[in-house]
């Protein structure tokens, strides 16, 4: 047994401080056979509950709870400026479940009214939570320590008489000893301090008989390690690990140093040994882990309990929705009501119910249902889902299983705009003090810990990006299962990497060891979007709270100090507010169709049957349509055709990497081009819906049922084990199966073949509840485009706004549909994208950079309290100039938003106009002195105004010069995000649209998709695009260049990356401006492999990436051309239609061939024919008599 415990340790979730991985402490203190191990991080406990499970695989370690807090020796409450703002620090541990009560109840308050740049307590706090806790004086920053350095002796007995009669014998001294072995100046005075205070520490320890305690403060584990936790000190100050003279410096002995080096180290006073054996002694082991903590609901007086008001609740609801409830339907709801009752959760699910019921009257949008909930006919009945279960099969014992308790899965999608709302009113009916969200921790990842490392040991940054990008995407799998990528892994299989560990240039070789070390470490703390917890009472009372600011709001809100998937063990009730883009989409696309047709759509009780809507589905119609909108499942929407919403919900549940190999055969069951059978003919009641085929869980659930006998909770945990793929309890089923199926009379071969199809199958089948009320939401999506296409694009438009490659595929896609959509005008534009009365889309205002909410409504004020604006002097002369400054009326020049008053063209604004500025500042001051004399004439008609007022000449516009269009069109894409009047590429149209065969949107959406067709795997690829962007810099370890440069079509932007070679000689063409012809392919991407691995063994991801084999100039894509081909009926060919071939022809001569391909309708013929005397050139005269005509073309 060790003589030893460290009491004083800061783990990682000292953030940015702590470098000591809590799985690394317990196997080095269990190896140094240490009894106990504390955790104490600086101000938090953000890491006790991992540290708790942690210990728990370390039984011979006993864990012990504790947190230095920092104290305010002044008083929490009080606010100085930062330089007087003292905080010190103490350590505290607990010595039962009561000190962990107290500890929590400190280490939040500290958060919630003490935060002053720390969490702070004092020692009003500990008089009210000291019981069960044991203190320790803490470091050189401690109240102690710091009163003997300032020599305030007299203070510091008074302070260890104070803390003595409050903790008694559980008040320790601490003694450190961090005899460094460092040369520089901070480290030194460190350990200099640490011996000026100990005789007086030792002495103050025996004047009010307290025992001394030695710790290390341990911030990393090993010796070896400390270089490391010095970077990440460094990365905490933005400082340079070469400037000897920054803020902070430990002396490199902070580790977790073995009992026998703590026992040299305090060989002299070895009762500070013996004391850390005794405190650990203290402590008695607690579980923090425990059933659920449900909150109360309040019900009405006239029930006796929850369970009475939730079957009140339930029963009003399916009278509503079911108008008769037949025996079968109250069998179902009596069965779910006693299910509820007997896990618990009668205030759960009233909880739930009510706050979605706040929403719908906040006019915020609810979805349908999301998961396993929508099997409950309880829940259908209170609203908190809108699809029937019993309409869709669907099964209750799927969410709520008796035979294996686990708390309810309500996850809940709101719309996104009003989302904010619900969390506001939770807190309002259950108090802020019972309401918390839920913290997150975001980590350093491999890319993120080399480019930290790399710039606080001042490596170059083109080097840092260079090795920070060597780190993959993706892994090859192992064992059939995927692997983390990180810098160990990604060093086998990148030998860039492995080289550069091993690189002679130690700033490069040690940016990557140091990075491997510091990688996971905790970076910075978040908030969870989506997660909150409602507890019975304040929260205080069972979990450590932080604090937050509400993102939409500004608000402080309190936060959990444990994250999401440790919550819940702790007892906490959290669910998830889900923010859906999609539910916004549909409010807002009703809303445009009330406004335009005074229509009022239920968008929850259109019709399932509509026609158009299926057509849409069947052509692939889908994008902007909610999950169906990728190429891939277009592809299989025009082959499946479908034709009700059983065909959606299924393809939603197919549509997954593993059961997509089912769809064709779906989809021949479907039309019959396969013949559907069922192993025994009871199946087909069950199977009909997906043709044979076994899609959900639900099937499975239902048909164990129907053949064993199962019951409905014996058929969920089937499931469970065959998702969860537990050998043991499936044997046990299986056999259950067999003999229920034998039972009721079916063949044990055929029972058999049917437990081989479900097993293989079961690691695919989907969730069948959830499947439906999602596949609802894309229904209903695909019912607003097939019927109000402008309304609903100008909403999809107006939730993407802020998403330049969004965009620009939506606004694609209202092209497709022969849908305008018009740019900014100050004249008709709203917040928002809105439809105007010719049914074009108009641009909304908010979407312009630089033109805030308040100047937009200001704008519509004005027009709405008057009349559309006359020109650009009726505007200045009527808008707030304050609100609508000059910056805003220059974002709105650039935007096109007065484009309508055509008598001032955009670059007219910029012109010089006199001495004082531009044309734009003249009509500032021109509009600003109006209103002036307006506010004066309003004076004098009380008495208190001047002379009337000379009129005011309007600032003439200055004389047009020529305007340069591409840079009005830049600055019109910065100002929205995208080229709106018109584009670069459109000089380039025939080039486009002849010479490319994909759009950079195609390409990016086949890459994500991962379903490619092989038949364009297999051929060239010809993209084209404006380069928008170029970089290039030096590789520091060869010396070599490499660039990137970002093409732009009408769809997408795409960033290339050239290397060597490729870089040399595509560099002509990094230009930005420059209209690019890109030829290209889709590749197997490059799998690295390990130094002497054959190439052909190789085990990477299958997948593919866009290489460029080569670029040329769009401008001389037409040099290339050698053939054009007209299209002509016979029945159109008359003499003067000869005679103008033939002239056009020779008014353009050049070198390419011209073939025509002669159609006669009448006898379903084609002849093709070639001119031996005209070969021409594709001018645009010739192309412009070719589109007048309307004849159709083809080039080569």
């Amino acid at each position: 047994m060790s003589s030893f415990v460290h009491l004083h340790v800061h783990t990682q979730y000292s953030i940015l401080d702590g470098a000591a991985f809590i799985p690394d402490l317990f196997a080095k203190a269990e190896a140094d056979k240490q009894p106990a191990l504390a955790i104490t991080d600086h101000g938090n406990m953000f890491g006790v509950k991992e540290f708790l499970n942690i210990a728990q695989k370390h039984p011979s370690v006993k864990p012990i709870i504790g947190c230095e807090v920092y104290v305010a020796p002044e008083g929490r409450l009080l606010r100085k400026n930062k330089e007087e703002a003292t905080t010190c620090h103490l350590v505290l541990l607990a010595k039962n479940h009561t000190g962990y009560l107290n500890l929590i109840k400190l280490v939040s308050q500290a958060w919630i009214d003490g935060f002053y740049y720390k969490p702070r307590i004092d020692h009003e706090l500990l008089k009210q939570h000291h019981q069960g806790l044991i203190a320790l004086s803490a470091c050189l920053a401690g109240e102690l320590p710091r009163l003997i350095l300032a020599g305030k002796m007299d203070e510091a007995s008074q302070l260890v008489a104070w803390y003595k009669k409050l903790f008694g014998d559980d008040y320790y001294i601490e003694l450190q000893r961090h005899k460094t072995r460092l040369n520089t100046q901070n480290a030194k005075t460190c350990y200099e301090l640490q011996k000026q205070i100990e005789p007086h520490l030792l002495s103050l320890a025996r004047e009010h008989h307290v025992k001394v305690v030695a710790t290390n403060d341990v911030h990393f584990v090993n010796y070896e390690d400390a270089p490391a936790h010095d970077r990440l000190i460094c990365i905490a100050i933005n400082e340079d690990v070469t400037d000897e003279n920054r803020k902070l410096k430990y002396t490199e002995e902070e580790y977790l140093k073995s009992s026998q080096e703590m026992t040299r180290l305090f060989s002299d006073i070895p009762e500070a040994l013996a004391t850390t054996l005794e405190i650990a002694d203290k402590v008695e082991p607690f579980d923090l882990d425990r059933k659920p903590l449900l909150p109360h609901f309040p019900i009405p007086e006239e029930f006796s309990d929850a369970n009475a008001y939730l079957r009140h609740l339930t029963i009003r609801g399916a009278e509503r929705l079911y108008g008769q409830i037949t025996p079968e339907l109250k069998e179902r709801i009596d069965f779910e009501l006693e299910t509820i009752a007997y896990m618990g959760y009668p205030d759960y699910f009233l909880i739930v119910s009510d706050f979605i019921q706040a929403a719908r009257n906040m006019d915020v949008w609810v979805g349908p249902g999301r998961g396993s909930v929508a099997g409950s006919v309880v829940a259908y009945c209170l609203g908190i889902t809108l699809v029937d279960p019993i309409r869709y099969g669907l099964l209750f014992e799927r969410f709520l299983n008796a035979d294996r308790i686990s708390l309810p899965d309500m996850d809940i999608d709101f719309a996104d705009d009003g989302r904010s709302k619900i969390f506001q009113y939770v807190e309002n009916k259950y108090g802020k003090d019972h309401v918390a969200r839920v913290v997150t921790f975001g980590t350093m990842a491999a890319r993120s810990a080399i480019r930290d490392v790399a710039r606080v040991q001042r490596l170059p940054l083109s080097e840092a990006e260079r090795l920070a990008k060597l780190i993959p995407d993706r892994l090859p799998e192992k064992d059939g299962k995927s692997q983390i990528i990180n810098i160990d892994n990604s060093l086998k299989y990148v030998p860039e990497l492995q080289a550069a560990l091993k690189s002679e240039d130690p700033l490069v070789s040690t940016t990557l060891k140091y990075a491997r070390r510091l990688e996971g470490s905790i970076r910075n703390t978040g908030i969870h979007a989506c997660a909150i917890i409602i507890g019975p009472d304040n929260l205080t009372n069972h979990i450590p709270l932080s604090t937050g600011k509400d993102k939409d709001t500004g608000e402080d809100m309190l936060v959990s100090q444990f994250e999401g998937s440790l919550i819940e063990q702790v007892g906490m009730l959290k669910m998830d507010f889900l923010a859906l883009k999609t539910l916004s989409i549909l409010k807002t696309s009703v809303e445009n169709i009330k406004t335009n047709h005074n229509i009022n759509i239920d968008i929850n009780n259109i019709p399932l049957t509509d026609g158009p809507t299926y057509e849409l589905f069947s052509r692939g119609d889908t994008v902007g349509v909610f999950q169906f909108e990728s190429d891939g499942m277009r592809k299989w929407l025009r082959e499946l055709k479908p034709t009700c919403i059983e065909d959606l919900i299924a393809m939603t549940a197919l549509y997954r990497p593993g059961p997509m190999e089912y769809i064709p055969d779906f989809i021949d069951r479907k039309h019959g081009r396969k013949t559907i059978t069922y192993d025994v003919p009871q199946m087909e009641k069950y199977l009909k819906e997906t043709y044979g085929i076994t899609v959900y869980q639900e099937q499975v659930m239902l048909l164990s049922q129907e053949l064993a006998g199962f019951s409905g909770f014996k058929a969920d945990s089937l499931r469970y084990a065959m998702g969860k793929k537990k050998p043991q309890e499936m044997e046990t089923m299986k056999q259950e199966f067999l003999d229920g199926g034998k039972a009721r009379g079916f063949d044990e071969a055929i029972l058999k073949k049917i437990w081989v199809d479900w097993t293989a199958f079961s690691q695919y089948a989907f969730n069948k509840s959830h499947a439906t009320s999602y596949s609802i939401l894309s229904y209903q999506t695909g019912y607003l485009k097939a019927n109000y296409p402008a309304e609903f694009m100008a909403a999809v438009l107006s939730k993407s706004r802020d998403n330049i490659e969004e965009v620009g595929k939506f606004m694609d896609e209202c092209k497709r549909m022969e849908l305008n959509v018009l740019g900014p005008d100050v004249n008709e534009s709203m917040h928002d994208f809105t439809v105007n009365k010719h049914g074009d889309i108009r641009f909304g205002m908010a979407g312009i950079k630089g033109v805030g909410y308040r100047a937009v409504e200001n704008i519509i004020q004005a027009r709405q309290d008057g009349e559309p604006f006359r020109d650009i002097y009726d505007f200045v002369e009527r808008i707030n100039l304050n609100t609508c400054n000059r910056r805003v009326l220059e974002s709105l020049v650039y935007a096109g938003a007065f484009d309508s008053f055509t008598d001032i063209k955009r670059h007219q604004y910029f012109l010089p106009f006199n001495k004082d500025g531009l044309f734009l500042d003249s009509l500032i001051r021109y509009g600003s002195k109006i209103q002036e004399d307006k506010n004066k004439d309003m004076l004098s008609l009380f008495g208190t105004g001047s002379d009337s007022l000379a009129p005011v000449e309007k600032p003439a516009p200055p004389h047009i010069n020529l305007e340069v269009q591409e840079d009005f069109l830049k600055k019109e894409r910065e100002m929205v995000g995208i080229y709106l009047s018109a584009h670069p590429l459109d000089r380039f149209s025939f080039e486009m649209k002849h010479f490319t065969n994909r759009s950079l949107q195609q390409i990016q959406e086949i890459l994500d998709d991962g379903q490619y067709e092989e038949p364009f795997v297999a051929r060239e690829v010809r993209v084209g695009g404006i380069v928008t962007n170029v970089t290039s810099a030096l590789s520091r370890s060869s010396g070599r260049p490499w660039g990137t440069f970002t093409v732009e079509d009408y769809t997408a932007s795409r960033k290339f990356t050239l290397f060597g070679k490729e870089y040399e000689q595509f560099l002509p063409y990094m230009r930005e401006g420059e209209a690019l012809l890109i030829h290209g392919s889709l590749q197997e991407r490059i799998q690295y492999r390990r130094r002497g691995q054959d190439p052909k063994t190789v085990d990477g991801p299958k997948e593919k990436e866009f290489r460029i084999l080569a670029i040329s100039l769009l401008a001389n894509a037409r040099e290339s051309l050698h053939s054009l081909t007209l299209n002509l009926n016979v029945e159109n060919i008359s003499g003067s239609f000869r005679s103008e071939l033939v002239k056009v022809m020779t008014d353009n001569p050049g070198k390419i061939t011209v073939h025509f391909i002669l159609k006669d309708k009448s006898n379903k013929m084609a002849v093709k024919l070639f001119s031996r005397s005209h070969r021409i050139d594709l001018t645009p005269d010739l192309l412009s008599w070719i589109h007048k005509k309307g004849i159709e073309f083809s080039v080569e």
